[in-house]
């Protein structure tokens, strides 16, 4: 059996979405969705009643987001295929947005993280505080 050169493994591996390679187009995904911005539009979208959510709800549902990055966060979204985006002609214009079932799939996960993370911060919180005060008395 021939052995593969470093760059053959790397290259094998991108193939076949390794995301523990740097390279991989699966890593950069993960990056993407991770994003904190990314989980609570997705969030918030999976969340609303109908489905559908207008910018400027998605901007009040979401504390702390500025407009710039809700802005860009849609848009990356929108390319990716997860998000859809429809412009109603009216004054002012409206502009609604939508999960894909794409987008829906991801959204459950994230949605998911979002309610372990609401559920379990203060358990996380005291892991922090004692470690800390451990980390001080050292």
């Amino acid at each position: 059996m021939a052995t593969q050169t470093a760059a053959a493994r790397r290259e094998d591996a991108r193939a076949a979405y390794d995301a523990f390679i740097k390279e991989c187009p699966t890593s950069q995904l993960l990056a993407r969705i991770s994003d904190k911005w990314v989980g609570l539009v997705l969030s918030a979208l999976g969340e609303a009643g109908d489905g559908s959510m207008r910018y400027s709800e998605l901007g009040r549902r979401i504390p702390g987001v500025s407009q710039k990055m809700l802005t860009q966060t849609l848009r990356s979204l929108e390319r990716d295929g997860l998000v859809t985006r429809s412009v109603t002609a009216s004054v002012p214009v409206r502009v609604d947005y939508r999960l894909t079932a794409l987008g829906g799939s991801l959204g459950c996960l994230l949605s998911s993280v979002k309610h372990w993370a609401e559920h379990h911060f203060d358990e996380v919180s005291a892991h922090r505080q004692a470690y800390d005060e451990a980390a001080a008395d050292a």
